[in-house]
Protein backbone atom coordinates (compact mmCIF):
# COMPACT_ATOMS: atom_id res chain seq x y z
CA UNK A 1 0.00 0.00 0.00
CA UNK A 2 1.28 3.27 -0.98
CA UNK A 3 2.08 6.30 1.12
CA UNK A 4 -0.26 8.78 0.69
CA UNK A 5 1.41 12.23 1.20
CA UNK A 6 -1.62 14.74 0.41
CA UNK A 7 -5.21 14.30 -0.51
CA UNK A 8 -5.97 17.27 -2.62
CA UNK A 9 -9.06 19.13 -4.12
CA UNK A 10 -9.73 19.72 -7.61
CA UNK A 11 -12.02 22.50 -9.50
CA UNK A 12 -14.58 19.81 -10.25
CA UNK A 13 -14.62 18.96 -6.57
CA UNK A 14 -13.47 15.54 -7.02
CA UNK A 15 -10.04 14.42 -4.17
CA UNK A 16 -7.10 12.52 -5.28
CA UNK A 17 -4.23 11.66 -3.89
CA UNK A 18 -0.78 12.64 -3.88
CA UNK A 19 1.67 9.61 -2.99
CA UNK A 20 5.08 9.67 -1.46
CA UNK A 21 6.17 7.45 -4.86
CA UNK A 22 4.18 10.74 -6.57
CA UNK A 23 6.59 13.05 -5.26
CA UNK A 24 9.52 11.03 -5.69
CA UNK A 25 8.82 11.11 -9.74
CA UNK A 26 8.13 15.12 -9.63
CA UNK A 27 11.31 15.63 -8.14
CA UNK A 28 12.84 12.74 -10.60
CA UNK A 29 11.76 14.95 -13.22
CA UNK A 30 12.21 18.62 -11.82
CA UNK A 31 14.79 20.71 -14.69
CA UNK A 32 17.69 22.24 -13.20
CA UNK A 33 19.53 25.12 -14.17
CA UNK A 34 22.41 27.48 -13.53
CA UNK A 35 21.50 30.68 -11.86
CA UNK A 36 23.37 34.09 -11.52
CA UNK A 37 24.23 35.36 -7.73
CA UNK A 38 21.67 37.88 -7.69
CA UNK A 39 18.98 34.85 -8.05
CA UNK A 40 20.63 32.78 -5.71
CA UNK A 41 20.44 35.57 -3.75
CA UNK A 42 17.11 36.58 -4.06
CA UNK A 43 15.89 33.09 -3.59
CA UNK A 44 17.93 30.84 -1.37
CA UNK A 45 15.24 29.93 1.03
CA UNK A 46 12.51 29.72 -1.23
CA UNK A 47 10.34 26.91 -1.63
CA UNK A 48 10.39 24.57 -4.54
CA UNK A 49 14.12 25.37 -4.97
CA UNK A 50 17.05 23.28 -4.06
CA UNK A 51 20.91 24.41 -4.08
CA UNK A 52 22.95 21.71 -5.61
CA UNK A 53 26.12 22.15 -6.77
CA UNK A 54 28.42 24.84 -9.37
CA UNK A 55 25.62 27.38 -8.50
CA UNK A 56 22.61 25.37 -10.31
CA UNK A 57 19.46 25.10 -8.69
CA UNK A 58 16.68 22.30 -9.36
CA UNK A 59 12.87 24.02 -9.67
CA UNK A 60 10.57 21.28 -8.11
CA UNK A 61 8.08 20.62 -10.08
CA UNK A 62 4.99 20.28 -7.04
CA UNK A 63 1.95 18.41 -7.03
CA UNK A 64 -0.65 19.25 -9.64
CA UNK A 65 -3.79 21.07 -8.75
CA UNK A 66 -5.93 19.07 -11.04
CA UNK A 67 -6.94 16.10 -10.69
CA UNK A 68 -5.80 13.09 -13.24
CA UNK A 69 -9.26 13.81 -15.11
CA UNK A 70 -9.32 17.01 -15.52
CA UNK A 71 -5.54 16.62 -16.35
CA UNK A 72 -6.33 14.55 -19.43
CA UNK A 73 -8.97 16.84 -20.35
CA UNK A 74 -7.10 19.78 -20.52
CA UNK A 75 -4.26 17.67 -22.58
CA UNK A 76 -6.93 16.23 -24.98
CA UNK A 77 -8.41 19.58 -25.79
CA UNK A 78 -5.47 20.87 -27.80
CA UNK A 79 -6.35 17.61 -30.34
CA UNK A 80 -8.21 17.61 -33.45
CA UNK A 81 -7.38 14.35 -34.41
CA UNK A 82 -10.43 13.73 -37.11
CA UNK A 83 -12.26 17.05 -37.55
CA UNK A 84 -10.79 17.89 -41.44
CA UNK A 85 -11.65 21.45 -43.30
CA UNK A 86 -10.91 22.64 -46.90
CA UNK A 87 -8.48 25.74 -46.31
CA UNK A 88 -5.73 28.37 -48.32
CA UNK A 89 -2.08 27.61 -47.68
CA UNK A 90 -1.16 30.84 -46.48
CA UNK A 91 2.20 30.87 -47.82
CA UNK A 92 1.22 29.71 -51.56
CA UNK A 93 -2.78 30.43 -51.69
CA UNK A 94 -3.55 26.92 -52.84
CA UNK A 95 -6.45 24.61 -51.23
CA UNK A 96 -5.23 22.46 -48.86
CA UNK A 97 -6.72 19.84 -46.21
CA UNK A 98 -6.07 21.02 -42.63
CA UNK A 99 -7.41 20.78 -39.05
CA UNK A 100 -7.76 24.36 -38.41
CA UNK A 101 -11.09 25.28 -40.26
CA UNK A 102 -10.79 28.37 -42.18
CA UNK A 103 -11.99 30.74 -39.36
CA UNK A 104 -9.15 30.33 -37.41
CA UNK A 105 -7.05 33.11 -37.35
CA UNK A 106 -3.62 31.41 -37.38
CA UNK A 107 -1.32 31.24 -40.21
CA UNK A 108 -1.16 27.88 -41.41
CA UNK A 109 0.80 26.00 -44.05
CA UNK A 110 0.72 23.06 -45.97
CA UNK A 111 3.12 20.53 -45.28
CA UNK A 112 5.24 20.89 -48.27
CA UNK A 113 5.39 24.59 -47.47
CA UNK A 114 5.78 24.11 -43.53
CA UNK A 115 8.51 21.47 -43.88
CA UNK A 116 10.58 23.38 -46.64
CA UNK A 117 13.71 25.65 -46.58
CA UNK A 118 11.48 28.93 -47.28
CA UNK A 119 10.56 30.11 -44.14
CA UNK A 120 12.15 29.98 -40.90
CA UNK A 121 10.79 29.87 -37.52
CA UNK A 122 13.07 32.64 -36.21
CA UNK A 123 12.26 35.02 -37.74
CA UNK A 124 8.58 35.60 -35.41
CA UNK A 125 10.36 35.15 -32.83
CA UNK A 126 9.56 37.46 -29.42
CA UNK A 127 11.39 39.04 -26.56
CA UNK A 128 10.07 37.48 -23.23
CA UNK A 129 7.83 40.35 -21.73
CA UNK A 130 7.81 40.87 -17.35
CA UNK A 131 4.92 42.75 -17.56
CA UNK A 132 2.89 40.09 -19.47
CA UNK A 133 1.73 36.72 -18.58
CA UNK A 134 3.78 33.90 -20.04
CA UNK A 135 0.66 32.14 -21.60
CA UNK A 136 -0.56 35.65 -22.88
CA UNK A 137 2.95 35.91 -24.84
CA UNK A 138 2.49 32.30 -26.13
CA UNK A 139 -0.82 32.62 -27.65
CA UNK A 140 0.65 35.98 -29.31
CA UNK A 141 3.69 33.60 -30.83
CA UNK A 142 0.53 31.26 -32.08
CA UNK A 143 -1.09 32.80 -33.71
CA UNK A 144 2.09 34.33 -35.45
CA UNK A 145 4.81 31.26 -36.04
CA UNK A 146 3.06 29.32 -39.08
CA UNK A 147 1.81 25.77 -38.27
CA UNK A 148 1.62 22.82 -39.63
CA UNK A 149 -1.67 21.69 -41.41
CA UNK A 150 -1.84 17.95 -40.91
CA UNK A 151 0.36 15.49 -38.52
CA UNK A 152 1.30 13.09 -41.01
CA UNK A 153 4.51 11.33 -42.19
CA UNK A 154 3.31 13.06 -45.66
CA UNK A 155 6.45 11.85 -47.49
CA UNK A 156 5.86 8.10 -46.82
CA UNK A 157 1.84 8.30 -47.64
CA UNK A 158 1.01 7.42 -50.80
CA UNK A 159 -2.84 8.73 -51.89
CA UNK A 160 -3.80 9.44 -48.45
CA UNK A 161 -4.63 13.03 -47.94
CA UNK A 162 -7.31 12.67 -46.10
CA UNK A 163 -5.75 11.46 -42.70
CA UNK A 164 -4.45 12.93 -39.19
CA UNK A 165 -1.78 11.60 -36.90
CA UNK A 166 -0.79 9.09 -39.38
CA UNK A 167 2.15 8.22 -41.67
CA UNK A 168 3.04 5.24 -44.17
CA UNK A 169 -0.31 5.11 -45.32
CA UNK A 170 -1.51 3.85 -48.79
CA UNK A 171 -5.17 4.56 -50.76
CA UNK A 172 -6.61 5.32 -47.38
CA UNK A 173 -9.31 7.75 -46.60
CA UNK A 174 -10.66 9.29 -43.07
CA UNK A 175 -8.11 6.98 -40.92
CA UNK A 176 -6.80 8.87 -37.77
CA UNK A 177 -3.97 8.07 -35.43
CA UNK A 178 -2.91 5.18 -37.70
CA UNK A 179 -0.09 3.81 -39.30
CA UNK A 180 1.60 1.45 -42.11
CA UNK A 181 -1.83 0.32 -43.39
CA UNK A 182 -3.36 0.05 -47.15
CA UNK A 183 -6.79 0.33 -49.18
CA UNK A 184 -8.28 1.56 -45.85
CA UNK A 185 -10.93 3.65 -44.62
CA UNK A 186 -12.39 4.90 -41.17
CA UNK A 187 -9.91 3.74 -38.90
CA UNK A 188 -8.52 5.18 -35.74
CA UNK A 189 -5.90 3.74 -33.42
CA UNK A 190 -4.46 0.95 -36.07
CA UNK A 191 -1.44 -0.19 -37.41
CA UNK A 192 -0.16 -2.34 -40.18
CA UNK A 193 -4.11 -3.60 -41.70
CA UNK A 194 -5.09 -4.21 -45.62
CA UNK A 195 -8.90 -4.04 -46.78
CA UNK A 196 -10.01 -2.87 -43.44
CA UNK A 197 -13.40 -0.35 -42.78
CA UNK A 198 -14.66 0.94 -39.39
CA UNK A 199 -12.17 -0.51 -37.29
CA UNK A 200 -10.75 0.96 -33.48
CA UNK A 201 -7.48 -0.68 -32.16
CA UNK A 202 -7.08 -2.74 -34.59
CA UNK A 203 -3.57 -4.27 -35.42
CA UNK A 204 -1.76 -6.52 -38.62
CA UNK A 205 -5.74 -7.67 -39.99
CA UNK A 206 -7.31 -8.00 -43.68
CA UNK A 207 -10.60 -7.24 -44.40
CA UNK A 208 -12.18 -6.69 -41.48
CA UNK A 209 -15.22 -4.43 -40.77
CA UNK A 210 -16.45 -2.82 -38.11
CA UNK A 211 -14.06 -4.49 -35.75
CA UNK A 212 -12.45 -3.30 -32.24
CA UNK A 213 -9.26 -4.73 -30.46
CA UNK A 214 -8.38 -7.14 -33.20
CA UNK A 215 -5.56 -8.38 -34.02
CA UNK A 216 -4.47 -10.50 -36.71
CA UNK A 217 -7.49 -11.21 -37.66
CA UNK A 218 -9.29 -12.03 -41.62
CA UNK A 219 -12.29 -11.34 -43.08
CA UNK A 220 -13.93 -10.52 -39.18
CA UNK A 221 -17.34 -8.84 -38.88
CA UNK A 222 -18.06 -6.93 -35.57
CA UNK A 223 -15.49 -8.85 -33.59
CA UNK A 224 -14.21 -7.09 -30.34
CA UNK A 225 -11.26 -8.17 -27.99
CA UNK A 226 -10.55 -10.79 -30.25
CA UNK A 227 -7.13 -11.92 -31.97
CA UNK A 228 -5.90 -14.74 -34.71
CA UNK A 229 -8.89 -14.91 -36.10
CA UNK A 230 -10.95 -15.82 -39.68
CA UNK A 231 -14.17 -15.59 -41.12
CA UNK A 232 -15.66 -14.57 -37.49
CA UNK A 233 -19.20 -12.38 -37.09
CA UNK A 234 -20.34 -10.21 -34.37
CA UNK A 235 -18.20 -12.05 -31.77
CA UNK A 236 -16.15 -11.42 -28.30
CA UNK A 237 -13.03 -12.12 -26.89
CA UNK A 238 -12.14 -15.29 -29.14
CA UNK A 239 -8.76 -16.64 -30.07
CA UNK A 240 -7.34 -19.00 -32.95
CA UNK A 241 -11.17 -19.38 -34.14
CA UNK A 242 -12.34 -19.58 -37.93
CA UNK A 243 -15.76 -19.30 -38.78
CA UNK A 244 -17.52 -18.35 -35.35
CA UNK A 245 -21.06 -16.60 -35.08
CA UNK A 246 -21.95 -14.45 -32.47
CA UNK A 247 -19.43 -16.42 -29.72
CA UNK A 248 -17.70 -15.43 -26.35
CA UNK A 249 -14.78 -16.47 -24.73
CA UNK A 250 -13.97 -19.41 -27.60
CA UNK A 251 -10.29 -20.24 -28.14
CA UNK A 252 -9.49 -22.87 -31.47
CA UNK A 253 -12.59 -23.48 -32.25
CA UNK A 254 -14.24 -23.81 -35.66
CA UNK A 255 -18.08 -23.75 -36.69
CA UNK A 256 -19.76 -22.65 -33.60
CA UNK A 257 -23.04 -20.16 -33.44
CA UNK A 258 -23.73 -18.50 -29.99
CA UNK A 259 -21.05 -20.75 -28.57
CA UNK A 260 -22.36 -24.32 -30.03
CA UNK A 261 -20.86 -26.63 -32.36
CA UNK A 262 -22.09 -27.34 -35.40
CA UNK A 263 -20.44 -29.49 -38.69
CA UNK A 264 -19.53 -27.49 -41.68
CA UNK A 265 -22.88 -28.25 -43.23
CA UNK A 266 -25.16 -27.30 -40.39
CA UNK A 267 -23.00 -24.38 -39.93
CA UNK A 268 -23.71 -23.11 -43.25
CA UNK A 269 -27.59 -24.06 -43.24
CA UNK A 270 -27.56 -22.22 -39.77
CA UNK A 271 -26.45 -18.97 -40.63
CA UNK A 272 -28.29 -18.84 -44.22
CA UNK A 273 -31.41 -19.19 -42.07
CA UNK A 274 -30.72 -16.68 -39.45
CA UNK A 275 -29.90 -13.85 -41.98
CA UNK A 276 -33.10 -15.24 -43.64
CA UNK A 277 -34.77 -14.21 -40.30
CA UNK A 278 -33.02 -11.27 -39.67
CA UNK A 279 -32.89 -11.96 -35.90
CA UNK A 280 -31.74 -9.41 -33.86
CA UNK A 281 -28.17 -10.94 -31.86
CA UNK A 282 -27.91 -9.71 -28.46
CA UNK A 283 -24.61 -11.40 -26.80
CA UNK A 284 -25.32 -12.89 -23.52
CA UNK A 285 -24.46 -10.84 -20.05
CA UNK A 286 -24.15 -14.96 -18.74
CA UNK A 287 -20.42 -15.23 -20.29
CA UNK A 288 -18.02 -14.09 -17.66
CA UNK A 289 -16.00 -11.22 -18.44
CA UNK A 290 -12.25 -10.43 -17.65
CA UNK A 291 -11.50 -7.95 -15.05
CA UNK A 292 -8.57 -6.37 -16.56
CA UNK A 293 -7.23 -6.80 -20.77
CA UNK A 294 -3.52 -7.35 -20.36
CA UNK A 295 -0.97 -9.51 -21.84
CA UNK A 296 2.54 -9.83 -20.20
CA UNK A 297 2.43 -7.35 -17.78
CA UNK A 298 2.35 -7.20 -13.98
CA UNK A 299 1.53 -4.26 -11.55
CA UNK A 300 -0.57 -2.46 -13.77
CA UNK A 301 -3.93 -1.06 -13.49
CA UNK A 302 -6.88 -0.18 -15.93
CA UNK A 303 -6.98 -1.74 -19.34
CA UNK A 304 -5.47 -2.53 -22.92
CA UNK A 305 -1.62 -3.50 -21.31
CA UNK A 306 1.07 -5.26 -23.11
CA UNK A 307 4.08 -6.86 -21.71
CA UNK A 308 4.52 -4.04 -19.18
CA UNK A 309 5.44 -3.57 -15.39
CA UNK A 310 4.66 -1.22 -13.40
CA UNK A 311 1.73 0.80 -14.65
CA UNK A 312 -1.19 2.57 -12.78
CA UNK A 313 -4.10 3.64 -13.73
CA UNK A 314 -3.39 4.06 -17.86
CA UNK A 315 -4.28 2.56 -20.75
CA UNK A 316 -3.38 1.01 -24.41
CA UNK A 317 -0.13 0.69 -22.79
CA UNK A 318 2.68 -1.63 -25.22
CA UNK A 319 6.37 -2.74 -23.96
CA UNK A 320 6.30 0.49 -20.93
CA UNK A 321 7.51 0.62 -17.17
CA UNK A 322 6.78 3.37 -14.59
CA UNK A 323 4.22 4.66 -15.72
CA UNK A 324 0.85 7.06 -14.38
CA UNK A 325 -2.06 8.32 -16.17
CA UNK A 326 -0.83 7.64 -19.23
CA UNK A 327 -2.47 6.84 -22.98
CA UNK A 328 -2.03 5.64 -26.51
CA UNK A 329 2.24 4.73 -25.26
CA UNK A 330 4.69 2.38 -26.86
CA UNK A 331 7.97 2.11 -25.46
CA UNK A 332 7.55 4.85 -22.49
CA UNK A 333 9.55 5.15 -18.95
CA UNK A 334 9.27 6.91 -15.89
CA UNK A 335 6.10 8.73 -17.40
CA UNK A 336 3.52 10.88 -15.61
CA UNK A 337 0.23 12.32 -17.69
CA UNK A 338 1.76 11.61 -21.12
CA UNK A 339 -0.88 10.58 -23.89
CA UNK A 340 0.21 10.06 -27.35
CA UNK A 341 0.56 7.51 -29.98
CA UNK A 342 2.47 4.12 -30.69
CA UNK A 343 6.15 4.67 -31.08
CA UNK A 344 7.76 5.91 -28.37
CA UNK A 345 11.32 5.06 -27.03
CA UNK A 346 10.80 7.84 -24.64
CA UNK A 347 11.73 8.63 -20.99
CA UNK A 348 10.68 11.24 -18.03
CA UNK A 349 8.09 12.77 -19.75
CA UNK A 350 5.61 14.39 -18.00
CA UNK A 351 2.05 16.70 -18.17
CA UNK A 352 3.26 16.66 -22.31
CA UNK A 353 0.41 15.07 -24.94
CA UNK A 354 1.96 13.53 -28.51
CA UNK A 355 5.55 12.89 -27.99
CA UNK A 356 6.33 10.41 -30.42
CA UNK A 357 10.20 8.44 -31.11
CA UNK A 358 13.08 8.60 -29.07
CA UNK A 359 13.03 11.64 -26.62
CA UNK A 360 13.64 12.50 -22.85
CA UNK A 361 13.00 15.12 -20.36
CA UNK A 362 9.33 16.75 -22.12
CA UNK A 363 7.65 18.36 -19.55
CA UNK A 364 4.08 20.52 -20.26
CA UNK A 365 4.33 20.57 -23.92
CA UNK A 366 2.20 19.15 -26.69
CA UNK A 367 3.37 17.75 -30.52
CA UNK A 368 7.30 16.90 -29.68
CA UNK A 369 8.51 14.21 -32.40
CA UNK A 370 11.76 12.58 -33.41
CA UNK A 371 14.58 12.82 -30.97
CA UNK A 372 13.91 15.72 -28.76
CA UNK A 373 15.55 16.60 -25.37
CA UNK A 374 14.87 19.18 -22.80
CA UNK A 375 11.54 20.92 -24.10
CA UNK A 376 9.60 22.60 -21.47
CA UNK A 377 6.01 24.58 -22.54
CA UNK A 378 6.43 24.27 -26.41
CA UNK A 379 4.46 23.24 -29.13
CA UNK A 380 5.37 21.50 -32.31
CA UNK A 381 8.47 20.83 -31.82
CA UNK A 382 10.49 18.15 -34.37
CA UNK A 383 13.84 17.04 -35.37
CA UNK A 384 16.31 16.98 -32.66
CA UNK A 385 15.90 20.20 -30.85
CA UNK A 386 16.60 20.61 -27.50
CA UNK A 387 17.03 23.48 -24.87
CA UNK A 388 13.76 25.17 -26.40
CA UNK A 389 11.57 26.89 -23.78
CA UNK A 390 8.30 28.56 -25.13
CA UNK A 391 8.46 27.90 -28.65
CA UNK A 392 6.55 27.09 -31.27
CA UNK A 393 7.23 25.11 -35.15
CA UNK A 394 10.34 24.05 -34.34
CA UNK A 395 13.22 22.20 -36.53
CA UNK A 396 16.58 21.43 -35.70
CA UNK A 397 16.71 24.18 -33.17
CA UNK A 398 18.97 24.59 -29.74
CA UNK A 399 18.66 27.16 -27.08
CA UNK A 400 15.95 29.38 -28.23
CA UNK A 401 13.14 30.63 -26.48
CA UNK A 402 9.58 31.99 -27.98
CA UNK A 403 10.77 31.42 -31.13
CA UNK A 404 14.54 33.50 -30.35
CA UNK A 405 17.51 32.25 -30.65
CA UNK A 406 19.93 32.51 -27.93
CA UNK A 407 23.55 31.25 -27.01
CA UNK A 408 23.83 28.83 -24.05
CA UNK A 409 25.30 31.19 -21.71
CA UNK A 410 22.17 33.46 -22.13
CA UNK A 411 19.56 31.03 -22.31
CA UNK A 412 20.81 29.38 -18.74
CA UNK A 413 20.63 33.08 -17.55
CA UNK A 414 17.22 33.79 -18.94
CA UNK A 415 15.36 30.75 -18.46
CA UNK A 416 15.09 30.68 -14.50
CA UNK A 417 14.38 34.16 -14.49
CA UNK A 418 11.50 33.84 -16.80
CA UNK A 419 10.39 30.73 -14.38
CA UNK A 420 10.49 33.23 -11.52
CA UNK A 421 8.26 35.51 -12.92
CA UNK A 422 5.71 32.11 -14.36
CA UNK A 423 5.83 31.63 -10.89
CA UNK A 424 4.67 34.90 -9.45
CA UNK A 425 1.64 34.26 -12.06
CA UNK A 426 0.84 30.93 -10.82
CA UNK A 427 2.15 29.40 -14.44
CA UNK A 428 4.84 27.49 -13.64
CA UNK A 429 3.88 23.75 -13.43
CA UNK A 430 0.80 24.12 -15.28
CA UNK A 431 -0.09 22.55 -18.74
CA UNK A 432 -1.20 25.44 -21.09
CA UNK A 433 -5.24 26.51 -20.84
CA UNK A 434 -7.60 25.40 -22.95
CA UNK A 435 -8.65 28.71 -24.00
CA UNK A 436 -5.70 29.21 -25.66
CA UNK A 437 -6.51 25.77 -28.20
CA UNK A 438 -6.67 26.70 -31.26
CA UNK A 439 -9.66 24.14 -31.87
CA UNK A 440 -12.93 24.34 -30.66
CA UNK A 441 -14.04 21.72 -27.58
CA UNK A 442 -15.91 19.93 -29.68
CA UNK A 443 -13.37 19.07 -32.55
CA UNK A 444 -11.54 17.72 -29.83
CA UNK A 445 -10.51 14.12 -28.52
CA UNK A 446 -11.51 15.61 -25.23
CA UNK A 447 -15.30 15.72 -26.56
CA UNK A 448 -15.30 11.77 -27.05
CA UNK A 449 -13.92 10.83 -22.92
CA UNK A 450 -15.80 14.21 -20.84
CA UNK A 451 -18.73 15.20 -23.15
CA UNK A 452 -20.12 18.26 -22.57
CA UNK A 453 -22.95 21.03 -24.09
CA UNK A 454 -22.28 24.13 -25.95
CA UNK A 455 -24.07 25.84 -22.58
CA UNK A 456 -22.55 24.36 -19.85
CA UNK A 457 -18.81 24.45 -21.60
CA UNK A 458 -16.05 26.02 -20.34
CA UNK A 459 -14.34 26.07 -23.19
CA UNK A 460 -13.88 27.06 -27.19
CA UNK A 461 -16.96 26.58 -29.11
CA UNK A 462 -16.34 25.56 -32.66
CA UNK A 463 -19.80 26.78 -34.96
CA UNK A 464 -17.97 26.30 -38.00
CA UNK A 465 -19.70 23.77 -40.89
CA UNK A 466 -18.00 22.15 -43.95
CA UNK A 467 -20.16 23.08 -47.06
CA UNK A 468 -22.94 20.08 -47.60
CA UNK A 469 -20.86 17.93 -50.55
CA UNK A 470 -21.86 18.24 -54.21
CA UNK A 471 -24.29 15.85 -55.05
CA UNK A 472 -26.99 15.23 -57.60
CA UNK A 473 -29.40 13.84 -54.85
CA UNK A 474 -29.73 13.65 -51.02
CA UNK A 475 -31.28 10.12 -49.71
CA UNK A 476 -32.44 9.69 -46.20
CA UNK A 477 -30.62 6.69 -44.65
CA UNK A 478 -34.34 4.72 -44.33
CA UNK A 479 -35.00 4.46 -48.18
CA UNK A 480 -31.53 2.81 -48.56
CA UNK A 481 -32.13 -1.14 -49.76
CA UNK A 482 -31.42 -3.42 -47.35
CA UNK A 483 -29.83 -5.59 -49.58
CA UNK A 484 -26.50 -4.65 -51.18
CA UNK A 485 -27.13 -5.99 -54.28
CA UNK A 486 -29.86 -3.35 -55.02
CA UNK A 487 -27.43 -0.71 -54.76
CA UNK A 488 -26.94 0.97 -57.96
CA UNK A 489 -23.45 2.39 -58.95
CA UNK A 490 -25.20 5.69 -59.13
CA UNK A 491 -25.45 5.94 -55.34
CA UNK A 492 -21.79 7.12 -55.76
CA UNK A 493 -23.07 10.23 -56.95
CA UNK A 494 -25.35 11.00 -54.02
CA UNK A 495 -25.46 11.52 -50.67
CA UNK A 496 -26.48 9.75 -47.89
CA UNK A 497 -28.55 11.56 -45.21
CA UNK A 498 -27.33 10.43 -41.46
CA UNK A 499 -30.43 8.80 -39.59
CA UNK A 500 -28.84 10.10 -35.94
CA UNK A 501 -27.74 13.58 -37.45
CA UNK A 502 -28.89 13.97 -40.81
CA UNK A 503 -25.77 15.02 -41.48
CA UNK A 504 -25.45 14.25 -45.26
CA UNK A 505 -22.10 11.80 -46.10
CA UNK A 506 -20.48 10.68 -49.28
CA UNK A 507 -19.86 6.76 -50.36
CA UNK A 508 -16.95 6.06 -52.42
CA UNK A 509 -16.42 3.59 -54.46
CA UNK A 510 -13.94 1.69 -52.53
CA UNK A 511 -16.35 1.36 -49.97
CA UNK A 512 -18.80 0.47 -52.11
CA UNK A 513 -16.43 -1.85 -53.58
CA UNK A 514 -15.23 -3.37 -50.00
CA UNK A 515 -19.53 -3.49 -49.33
CA UNK A 516 -20.41 -6.01 -52.64
CA UNK A 517 -17.70 -8.13 -51.95
CA UNK A 518 -18.85 -8.99 -47.92
CA UNK A 519 -22.33 -8.92 -48.41
CA UNK A 520 -22.56 -5.77 -46.24
CA UNK A 521 -25.55 -3.06 -46.37
CA UNK A 522 -24.48 0.57 -46.58
CA UNK A 523 -24.09 2.43 -43.32
CA UNK A 524 -26.93 4.59 -41.89
CA UNK A 525 -24.93 6.80 -39.91
CA UNK A 526 -22.29 9.19 -40.71
CA UNK A 527 -18.48 8.01 -40.40
CA UNK A 528 -18.89 10.16 -37.47
CA UNK A 529 -21.55 8.62 -35.60
CA UNK A 530 -19.85 4.82 -36.39
CA UNK A 531 -17.03 6.29 -35.09
CA UNK A 532 -18.64 7.46 -31.79
CA UNK A 533 -20.69 3.77 -31.74
CA UNK A 534 -17.25 1.90 -31.85
CA UNK A 535 -15.80 4.05 -28.65
CA UNK A 536 -19.35 3.66 -26.83
CA UNK A 537 -18.18 -0.44 -26.64
CA UNK A 538 -15.04 0.93 -24.49
CA UNK A 539 -15.28 0.78 -20.49
CA UNK A 540 -15.63 3.90 -19.19
CA UNK A 541 -11.53 4.95 -17.57
CA UNK A 542 -12.71 4.68 -14.31
CA UNK A 543 -11.28 1.53 -11.76
CA UNK A 544 -13.76 -0.21 -9.60
CA UNK A 545 -13.62 -2.70 -6.39
CA UNK A 546 -15.29 -5.24 -6.69
CA UNK A 547 -14.95 -8.83 -5.85
CA UNK A 548 -14.72 -11.89 -8.80
CA UNK A 549 -18.24 -13.33 -9.13
CA UNK A 550 -16.54 -16.76 -9.22
CA UNK A 551 -14.64 -17.49 -6.18
CA UNK A 552 -15.09 -13.83 -4.72
CA UNK A 553 -11.17 -12.56 -4.04
CA UNK A 554 -10.86 -8.85 -4.63
CA UNK A 555 -10.60 -7.55 -8.10
CA UNK A 556 -10.25 -3.59 -9.37
CA UNK A 557 -11.91 -3.69 -12.77
CA UNK A 558 -13.43 -1.35 -15.81
CA UNK A 559 -16.34 -2.84 -14.66
CA UNK A 560 -18.98 -1.21 -12.31
CA UNK A 561 -20.44 -3.03 -9.62
CA UNK A 562 -23.86 -1.61 -10.53
CA UNK A 563 -23.49 -3.76 -13.94
CA UNK A 564 -24.91 -7.31 -14.92
CA UNK A 565 -21.81 -8.75 -15.87
CA UNK A 566 -20.27 -11.57 -14.28
CA UNK A 567 -16.65 -10.38 -13.67
CA UNK A 568 -13.84 -12.73 -12.93
CA UNK A 569 -10.68 -12.63 -12.16
CA UNK A 570 -7.50 -13.62 -14.04
CA UNK A 571 -7.22 -16.68 -12.36
CA UNK A 572 -10.89 -17.84 -12.70
CA UNK A 573 -11.28 -16.64 -16.55
CA UNK A 574 -8.29 -18.54 -17.49
CA UNK A 575 -9.74 -21.69 -16.20
CA UNK A 576 -13.32 -21.18 -17.46
CA UNK A 577 -12.82 -20.22 -21.23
Amino acid sequence: METIMETKICSCWREFNITQKDTEFYDKISPIFQKNWELRIENWEEKWIIDLWNWKFKYLIPPPQLCPDCRQQKRLSFRNERFLYKRTCDATGKSMVSIYSPDKPYTIYSQEEWWSDRWDPLDYGMDFDFSKTFFKQFDELYHRVPIVSLITDFTKDENSAYTNFAGSNKNCYLIFDSDFNKDCMNLTSSTENENCIDCHSTHRSRMCYQSVWAENCYKCFYVTNSRDCSECYGCDSCIWCKNCFWCVNLRNKEYHIFNKAYSKEEYMLEIARLCREKIDFNRSLDYPKKSMISLNSENISWNYIYDSKNIESSYEIYNSENCKYCFWMHDLSNSYDVAGFWIGWLDKIYYSHVIWVGWSDILFSNIVVWNCRNIMYSNNIYNNCSDIFWCISMIWKQYCILNKQYSKEQYEELVPKIIEHMKKTWEWWEFFPSSISPFGYNETVAMEYFPIDKDNARFKWSTYENPLPQVSKVIPASKLPQNISEVPDDILNWAVECEVTNKPFRIVKQELDFYRLNNLPIPKKHPDERHLDRMKLRNPRVLHDRQCDKCGSKISTTYSPDKKEKIYCEKCYEEAV
